[in-house]
């Protein structure tokens, strides 16, 4: 593939984004074109336009858009078959019953949201959310109120967890990279995660919740109560699945950290097999076949009605897959427009102090090319030098590393495959997911950045 230097300058850059996000927005919103077919066409005419060579075009938007299948479509197919069987099973209702006996109903959101804190912690965003799915869905049937009540404190969770608190992969290669020290990032992360949630998930979600009233998606359940469980299993026995990819996944980011702390060997044997054995699409495939046969042959289900239970769970996932792998591609072809480049360099020569040039750069890059993790590993590299220079320590350290990953979820929207995921999986259209998703996301940028600068402050 022949090298590309971009050429454009960066008020050039800036402003094919700005026309490509304009366009995107038009084409699904006022056209209604499809969203898979807007991505495509407007990742193909923003690379030309952006100067990107010929030659290098289709591999651009293919390797971007396989990358992004690549964390996504297991993640999501296998956690819709073990959710499916969840639901089947009558493990879900199980577990909301559970839930709700004991939180009571009107506290039922927030026992959804600390269940997803605590699973967060060890599993990435998108798995643990679609895992955590069918119980939100069976909860808000029973209770009613709407979608949004239940899904916005169980999406924030996963969210806060996943980019504040190591062992996530942002957080932990940006402490990497500025010599911040992990063990008391998790400390200063969950310090700030937790009122976040509080406010974006738990508050936000409820006022949300109330404003916009969305029906519970069929998705996990059309065409279920043939198979439905009339002796379902019990609530702890839902639980010790779920725990169960969550703690494979643990085992995995835990010997990671150790790994980064120069406790374990990465050479060793028994070190690459159990990564292996934890890495997420592993887990979720040994979960799968666990529920499969616990919760199939077991209690007396055939495996032919077990077969066809996990295929049912593939169709209704199939458009969210493509659709968030096209995202992924809109993301790809900025990054390699080199048009994130060229904000965060016009940021990082302002002169600010460096947490809020760090905020400020990570927030540009993730409004440009749509990866959080990206975004903060990106913003860390480039801050690096200047936190050197200043000499930080301690707590400081940690709180600039909390400012990076609270610019790199602000103002999500269209090239960010998150947007996608949540918005498709709530049954939401584009406006929609702006009002709710974006702004849950902005609300926890602009908390976490306000509790990193008085961490900051008080280090």
């Amino acid at each position: 593939m022949p090298e590309f230097e971009q050429t454009l300058g960066a008020g050039a850059l800036i402003s094919i984004a700005v026309g490509a996000v304009a366009l995107l927005l038009l084409l699904i919103i006022q056209f209604r074109v499809h969203a898979f077919v807007a991505l495509i066409l407007v990742s193909l005419l923003t690379a030309i336009i952006a100067g990107i060579p010929a030659a290098n075009i289709l591999t651009t938007l293919t390797s971007a858009f396989g990358s992004t299948l690549g964390g996504v479509a297991l993640l999501v197919g296998l956690g819709a078959m073990l959710g499916r069987m969840l639901e089947i099973s009558g493990g879900a209702q199980a577990l909301a019953d559970a839930l709700v006996a004991r939180f009571g109903e009107k506290r039922a959101p927030m026992a959804l949201g600390i269940a997803s804190l605590f699973f967060g912690f060890p599993i990435f965003f998108d798995a643990g959310l679609v895992v955590m799915l069918p119980v939100v869905f069976t909860v808000g049937r029973r209770l009613g109120g709407g979608l949004l009540l239940y899904g916005i404190p169980v999406a924030t969770a996963f969210s806060v967890m996943h980019v504040f608190v190591p062992p996530h992969p942002g957080p932990v290669a940006a402490a990497e990279l500025l010599g911040a020290d992990a063990g008391l990032l998790i400390l200063v992360g969950l310090v700030v995660a937790i009122p976040t949630w509080v406010v974006a998930g738990q508050l936000f979600g409820a006022w949300i919740g109330k404003l916009i009233v969305l029906p519970i998606p069929d998705g996990f359940s059309a065409d279920a109560a043939a198979d439905k469980d009339l002796n379902p299993p019990s609530p702890g026995l839902v639980v010790s699945l779920l725990l169960l990819p969550l703690i494979l996944i643990f085992i995995n980011t835990g010997l990671d950290f150790a790994r980064v702390q120069g406790w374990v060997s990465k050479e060793a044997g028994w070190f690459q097999l159990a990564r292996t054995l934890g890495a997420t699409p592993i887990a979720l495939l040994i979960s799968v076949l666990v529920a499969g046969y616990v919760l199939g042959p077991m209690r007396g289900r055939s495996a032919v009605k077990v077969e066809r239970i996990l295929d049912s769970a593939l169709g209704p996932v199939c458009s969210i897959i493509l659709i968030t792998g096209a995202g992924g591609m809109f993301g790809g072809v900025l990054r390699a427009s080199g048009i994130g480049k060229a904000l965060s360099d016009g940021l990082s020569d302002i002169g600010l102090p460096v947490l809020v040039a760090g905020f400020l750069v990570a927030t540009a890059l993730r409004v440009a090319q749509g990866s959080a993790t990206v975004a903060l590993i990106t913003a860390a590299g480039l801050i690096q030098p200047a936190v050197q220079a200043a000499g930080y320590q301690g707590l400081q350290l940690s709180a600039i590393v909390i400012a990076l990953a609270s610019g790199s979820v602000m103002l999500s929207h269209v090239n960010d495959s998150g947007f996608w995921l949540v918005g498709r999986f709530f049954n939401m259209d584009v406006k929609t997911t702006f009002k709710t998703w974006s702004v849950m996301q902005t609300l926890v940028g602009l908390i976490g950045f306000a509790l990193s600068g008085l961490i900051f402050w008080a280090g």
